[in-house]
């Protein structure tokens, strides 16, 4: 801290520097209010006398004068600091090139700069509707302020800040960069930077904790504030309070551990910008012309060669740097996504679009980077395409590859324990296992292709192929009904591309494709015109006894999207277990009635494992080599091994936080409750965990060893589920689990994650769950249980006596009144607190539920309407009582939820909307309310919630609204 003048250091003894400096620092930030200020500055005066006190007071407001001056100026330095603390360690040198891109050129990038123009600490925006984020640049800056009206919004992938798009030129002025990614080659920097330091940033909404103090960051209901909460790290994800209790000065400059994937990120003090190379000013004028044209012509080749970036690794045994490329095809807008995600947990410049180009230039860049690892986003094609750019670099060691598979399909990722396709498991787990995973070897083959000379030239196709699409397969290589009925697919996508937009229409198009072929029989002559020899065995006559319809070469377990056509030939001795890294190959043969069983556990025809293979065809067939088909002419093909490819597998990994706060790393036997999440409760609140627990339902406790994956937990469920249709059950719910269930991981800090069932015997229970273990089901099976709620049906108090104000609930059967009553009167009472709302809990609702569930077993309907045209479900919704709502929903007709009342025209749901109960909105929305209905003003639900001020619940209703709109779309194109 800048001494002041000397009066200032007579009054400021007492306190000390450290005191002086934490004060400051605290104006800074922001959390110091107006009364501690001022006792902080008259802190030094307590004790004096009276005296004293009134020759302090003369120089009282000079001392104010001279603090808030110091304290300005400290401010200003202080956010100076954080802006430029992750960059005054690698100054950027400055670059000739730079000078050459006027600010018209300077455009707003969403990928990468490889380029010698590069900017340091450039943002990689991307557009997005987030509205909840103000922008960063600040009111005084922004120019949405300033002009009175929306702008676009954009956000970084890298550090995640939103601004408004004309606000971009905005952050240089308040000096704000991203994390760099590179640093500058100095021609003299003799001491080249190893530290990399943070890169703070200032939050608004933070997860998690802070650091210093432990405690959250209370940020629950401050949707829209714009008190900054925190300062955080790009780099490392470490938070600290915005204030000087918890975030200290010497933070800014303290070096970076690059958080928990330190391991797999690539430090940006390893990939270096170099300078152009620069002609000589000086020429030996002795040399001759022709060794001058040497020089000259060397010059040239090595200006060629040169490169904007190169990489210079440190010695680091303990990391294995990883390489992430993503193919934006793959899955839908799934690859887009990932690559923002990814760009965030690593450094930007190691993640690879494969949509702006192959993985060839990335690959020859990061070559000399020791125990480096690939992570391909994408489908098997996508691994085959890095596999091969591999072959050509021809990398010693080759780097292993993992998969994170988007798309369908995806067999090889199946069989190397990544799943069938990514769902919405975070990206954090998916780096440790990327970091932990096995290294294993995957057999690769040759396919040489020549024409056979013997084949018929009347039977001759013009419109077949010489060559097959691959040379090299990893999974597969067959020939026959599934390589037509995949080739008719592919040509008819390219000829009418708009027709096959539809993942629903593409199957479709399979399903009639495969029943045509079927039914002409266009595959059945196949071993007619087949030849083939294995291992110099001819297997041709076992072939044409067989007569199948599908010829396969099998490298890999898994076939036609997770079909294992080899089985387990444990009981024939003639074969060995299909492995991916022994050297030889499975060859199978399918019939119809064979294909038909493998989607229901069976096996083809196991015909031979072998090591070559030469196939000869007589005619043109169709084939496909990893899922790309053709039609080849009649050839001579010869299978052989190419080579063995390293890749990585997914193993299991071991919590290190014991479960249930027990003092053993692994206790023996763990004692678990389970509950269930429906689809609708997991899509409505997977923004906030504690409300998903809530919603909740308990089906029972299981007991199972310490070390227990998810397998054998899911036995034990589905034993408890049959225990309870016993006559004493275990199950506490009446709602039984379907069997499409799956296990949800709880431990995450910001919600919830389905776990693929294919990978459930890589996790441990305890790694997935803490004091509770929660299942989610996609399709819930409700089985009607009189008497109890299904939310909680044992908890249910029937002693308690009626109370508060009442609605009425008439009968449909005349037995239970000695005169039926009109429907617009109501002799019969409901009780219900008027008071309550949707958190209260004035009545109990348990109480409420039994007393209403009674009522209605004893015959009263639920369709009934007072005078005003409301129905029960109205008054229910008036009273806040979610137990009752919850029973109207599951036991009326669903007429009930769009019923109007007569005076305003609202529903059910227009009612909680304005009453802002989230649940009961959430309840009503699920079981199929409509989100379009208008009421007499024309408002709908989404109107409703705005005019009450809860924007939150208008935003989950205008997203429902959407969602409905899309599914009616759905509908209507499947009809």
């Amino acid at each position: 801290m800048a001494e002041g003048p000397g009066s200032w250091r007579d009054f400021t003894v007492a306190r000390g520097d450290g005191e002086v400096a934490r004060a400051a620092a605290a104006n800074l930030l922001g959390a110091v209010d107006a009364e501690s200020a001022g006792q902080a500055q008259c802190s030094g005066f307590r004790g004096t006398d009276p005296a004293w006190e009134m020759r302090g007071a003369v120089v009282v407001s000079e001392v104010e004068e001279q603090f808030l001056h110091l304290a300005i100026r400290k401010q200003v330095s202080y956010r100076k600091a954080i802006a430029k603390s992750s960059l005054q360690h690698m100054v950027a040198q400055p670059n000739p090139a730079l000078a050459l891109r006027s600010d018209s050129e300077r455009q707003i990038r969403s990928t990468v700069d490889w380029s010698e123009t590069a900017v340091y600490g450039e943002h990689i925006w991307f557009e997005t509707s987030v509205s909840g984020d103000f922008c960063y640049v600040g009111e005084q800056n922004c120019m949405a302020k300033l002009l009175q009206k929306p702008l676009s919004r954009r956000k970084c992938a890298a550090c995640k800040i939103v601004v408004h798009t004309p606000c971009i030129e905005q952050l240089e002025k308040i000096n704000f960069r991203c994390k760099p990614s590179f640093r500058e080659s100095g021609s003299r920097n003799i001491r080249e930077p190893t530290v990399v330091r943070h890169h703070w940033v200032h939050r608004r909404r933070q997860e998690g904790k802070c650091r210093q103090c432990g405690k959250g960051f209370q940020q629950k209901f401050a949707f829209h504030s714009k008190e900054i909460v925190a300062i955080s790290c790009s780099w490392c994800k470490q938070a600290y309070h915005s204030k000087v209790s918890c975030f200290m000065l010497q933070h800014i400059e303290e070096p970076c551990s690059l958080g928990a994937h330190a391991a797999v990120v690539i430090p940006p003090t390893w990939i270096l910008r170099v300078r152009r190379p620069q002609n000589p000013l000086k020429s030996s004028k002795k040399k001759k012309r022709t060794s001058f044209k040497r020089k000259s012509s060397k010059r040239g080749a090595e200006e060629g060669r040169w490169k904007p970036f190169v990489i210079k690794p440190m010695p680091a045994p303990l990391m294995k740097p990883l390489l992430v490329f993503v193919n934006p095809k793959s899955g839908g807008n799934q690859g887009a996504k990932i690559i923002q995600s990814f760009m965030w947990y690593l450094n930007p410049r190691q993640v690879f679009d494969l949509g702006q180009g192959g993985p060839k230039e990335a690959l020859e860049l990061y070559r000399k980077v020791h125990n480096l690892r690939i992570l391909a986003c994408g489908g098997d094609g996508t691994v085959g395409w890095i596999l091969s750019i591999l072959d050509q670099l021809r990398l010693n060691p080759p780097p292993p590859v993992a998969i994170l598979p988007l798309g369908t399909g995806n067999d090889l990722a199946r069989t190397l324990n990544w799943g069938g396709g990514y769902t919405d498991e975070p990206l954090s787990k998916i780096l440790s296992h990327v970091e932990d995973g096995n290294i294993v070897q995957l057999d690769r083959w040759n396919l040489h292709v020549e024409p056979n000379p013997d084949a018929n030239p009347d039977e001759k196709d013009e419109a077949a192929a010489d060559k097959l699409p691959l040379d090299v397969f990893n999974n597969y290589f067959s020939l026959g009904f599934d390589a037509r009925v995949t080739l008719e697919f592919h040509e008819s996508r390219e000829a009418n591309p708009e027709k096959f937009n539809s993942r629903f229409r593409n199957k479709m198009f399979y399903a009639g494709t495969a029943f045509s072929d079927f039914l002409t029989g266009s595959s059945k002559d196949l071993a007619k015109h087949v030849k083939l020899i294995c291992d110099g065995t001819d297997l041709t006559s076992k072939i044409q006894d067989l007569k199948p319809q599908c010829l396969v070469f099998l490298n890999i377990p898994r076939y036609c999207a997770g079909t294992m056509p080899w089985g387990n030939p444990g009981e024939h001795h003639d074969f060995e277990p299909q492995r991916h890294d022994d050297g030889c190959i499975e060859v199978i043969g399918f019939t119809m009635t064979s294909l038909a069983a493998l989607q229901v556990g069976g096996h083809g025809e196991r015909l031979c494992q072998c090591r070559q293979v030469v196939l000869t065809t007589s005619k043109a067939i169709p084939m496909q080599v990893d899922g790309e088909p053709c039609k080849l002419a009649a050839s001579c093909i010869h299978i052989s091994l190419r080579n063995q490819a390293n890749m990585v597998q997914k193993t299991k990994r071991r919590n290190s936080m014991p479960l249930l706060n027990d003092q053993q790393p692994v206790p023996e036997r763990l004692r678990i409750r389970v509950s269930r999440i429906s689809m609708r409760d997991y899509e409505a609140l997977h923004y906030d965990k504690e409300k998903l627990k809530e919603a909740s339902v308990p089906l029972g406790i299981i007991v199972v060893p310490g070390d227990s994956d998810l397998e054998l937990c899911r036995t034990q469920i589905e034993r408890l589920q049959e225990e309870g249709d016993g006559a004493k059950p275990k199950m506490l719910s009446s709602q039984k689990l379907s069997p499409k269930w799956c296990f949800l991981d709880s431990t995450t800090a910001d919600r919830f994650y389905r776990i693929d069932r294919a990978q459930e015997h890589l996790n441990y229970v305890t790694e997935i769950a803490q004091d509770e273990l929660y299942v989610l089901d996609p399709e819930l099976v409700i089985t009607q249980t009189v008497g109890t709620s299904p939310a909680m049906p044992d908890l249910v108090d029937s002693s308690a006596a009626p109370t508060g104000h009442h609605f009425a609930f008439p009968s449909s059967s005349s037995s239970q009144s000695s005169s039926p009553a009109p429907s617009d009167e109501m002799p019969s009472c409901l009780p219900y607190s008027s008071s309550s709302t949707a958190g209260s809990s004035g009545a109990s609702p348990g109480w409420l539920s039994h007393g209403f569930q009674e009522l209605h077993r004893a015959g009263r309907d639920l369709m009934v309407r007072d005078s005003s045209g409301q129905t029960v479900l109205h008054h229910a919704v008036k009273s806040g009582s979610k137990d009752i709502v919850k029973y109207i929903i599951e036991n009326a007709p669903s007429e009930i939820l769009d019923a109007t009342e007569e005076e305003n025209g609202e529903t059910s749901l227009h009612q909680a909307a304005a009453l802002r109960q989230r649940t009961i909105c959430h309840y009503i929305v699920e079981a199929g309310a409509s989100l379009m209905k208008t009421d007499l003003q024309g408002d709908t639900p989404k109107h409703r919630a705005e005019k009450a001020n809860d924007p939150n619940l208008a935003a989950y209703l205008e997203n429902r609204q959407h969602y409905q709109m899309i599914q009616r779309e759905d509908q209507e194109t499947a009809v």
